[in-house]
C-alpha cells in the first residue's frame, strides 16, 4: 500500500515490522524553519528497511515504512507529547533539538501549537491509522498480531544516556507489552550469543508504539529493538550525515535478527480459525 506518508507491505504471517524513524524527508515548505545541519536529518534510523527487508521476505513478515523525518514529527511519541522517560532527556512530539542537544530550528521558527496540530493530523495520524488497521487485520486473520519495532541509534549520545549503549537493546515495557514466554524467548536469543552486547528493558524499554499497541490480553503483542549504528554501519563523527550500510557488518548481524524474529513467531504459534 502506497501512501504519501508511508509504505505498507503486508506479510503472510502475524508479524509486522514497524520502523517509525527511518523516514528522512522534510517537506520543502518547511525548509526555511530548519538549520542547515537539521536538513540532513542526521538522527534518522538509517537504512533499517534495507537491513530488515530480506528477513521480512524470508519470514513472511509485513513492513511499515514512513517517508518523513522524525524532525518533522516523531511517530513514536504520544500525541499529548508527554515524556516517555521521566527524569531523563526526552525528545518531543515535534523535536526541537538534535540528539546532541543543539537546536534544530532557526531563531523563532520552532512550530507553534497550530503547526504541531497540523503535523499531527497530516503525518502522525495516517501512520497510526495504518498501523492500527494492519494489526487489526492480522489479529482477525491469524488470531493474534505480533508487532516488532525496529530502531537504531548512535552508540554514544551523552545528551540522552551515559556511557556507551549496548549493541542490542530489547524493550518490552518491563514485560507489559508482550507475553512472558515471548520476552523470555527473545532474551534467550540475545543471551545465547557473544558477538554483541545486549540488554533487556534497559535505558530503552520501548517507546509510545510499543507501550500503546502492546496489549497481550487483547491478542496484540509489541517489542522494540534499539540497535547501535555500529552493528551494521560505520559510525560517523557527531554532526555528520551520510551513513551507508557496511555490507560485512550487515551480513553478520542479519542472521541474529532473523533468529530473533523467528523466536517471536515460534513463541506464538498460529491460531486456528483467526480471532475468537
Amino acid at each position: 500500500m502506497q501512501h504519501t506518508v508511508f509504505e505498507l507491505r503486508p506479510g503472510s504471517t502475524p508479524l509486522l515490522i514497524s520502523m517509525p524513524h527511518v523516514g528522512s524527508l522534510i517537506p520543502e515548505d518547511q525548509h526555511h524553519r530548519y538549520t542547515d545541519r537539521a536538513l540532513a536529518s542526521e538522527d534518522t534510523d538509517w537504512h533499517l528497511e534495507q537491513l530488515y527487508a530480506p528477513i521480512a521476505q524470508a519470514l513472511g513478515a509485513g513492513l511499515l515504512i514512513p517517508r518523513y523525518s522524525r524532525y518533522l514529527i516523531d511517530l513514536n511519541r504520544p500525541p499529548q507529547d508527554t515524556p516517555m522517560y521521566p527524569g531523563a532527556s526526552n525528545t518531543e512530539l515535534c523535536p526541537t533539538r538534535h540528539f546532541t542537544g543543539e537546536p534544530l530550528y532557526r531563531d523563532g521558527q520552532a512550530p507553534d501549537a497550530a503547526e504541531q496540530q497540523r503535523r499531527l493530523e497530516q503525518y502522525w495520524q495516517p501512520y497510526h491509522q495504518a498501523l492500527q488497521g494492519e494489526l487489526q487485520r492480522l489479529r482477525q486473520q491469524h488470531g493474534q498480531a505480533l508487532l516488532f519495532e525496529a530502531h537504531s541509534i548512535r552508540g554514544e549520545l551523552p545528551w540522552l544516556f551515559e556511557g556507551r549503549l549496548p549493541d542490542l537493546n530489547l524493550g518490552t515495557a518491563q514485560g507489559q507489552s508482550c507475553r512472558h514466554i515471548t520476552r523470555e524467548a527473545l532474551k534467550l536469543v540475545l543471551e545465547s550469543q557473544d558477538r554483541y552486547t545486549q540488554v533487556t528493558d534497559g535505558r530503552f524499554k520501548g517507546g509510545y508504539i510499543t507501550r500503546a499497541y502492546g496489549q497481550p490480553q487483547l491478542g496484540w503483542q509489541a517489542v522494540q529493538l534499539e540497535m547501535a549504528y555500529g552493528c551494521y554501519m560505520q559510525e560517523l563523527p557527531m554532526g555528520q550525515a551520510g551513513y551507508e550500510v557496511d555490507a560485512e557488518r550487515a551480513a553478520q548481524v542479519r542472521p541474529l535478527l532473523q533468529l530473533l524474529l523467528q523466536a517471536y513467531l515460534l513463541a506464538n504459534p498460529a491460531k486456528q480459525g483467526g480471532a475468537a
